[in-house]
């Protein structure tokens, strides 16, 4: 765990499949100032593939991803 993780907001996205995980990731990080973390757990399969993928192309660092029971936790740093 992380020093501040209780500072760091976790946007719950379980059950929703490919593409809402990524797209309202989208969306909320757009909100967010630049250097802002962000959990956000996902229990689709794919989101593990698509997760890494969409902050590669997009200049957020994917920080820390986490497997957990019925799904993954992705630590992401708005770049």
């Amino acid at each position: 765990m992380h020093e501040t993780d209780e500072t760091i907001e976790i946007y719950d996205l379980k059950g929703l499949n490919c593409p809402l995980p990524v797209l309202k990731t989208r969306r909320k990080l757009q909100d967010m100032p630049a250097g802002t973390c962000l959990w956000v757990e996902t229990s689709d399969p794919l989101a593990a593939i698509d997760m890494p993928h969409f902050c590669a192309e997009n200049g957020h660092r994917l920080i820390e991803t986490v497997t957990v029971e019925n799904g993954h936790r992705f630590l992401i740093r708005k770049g």
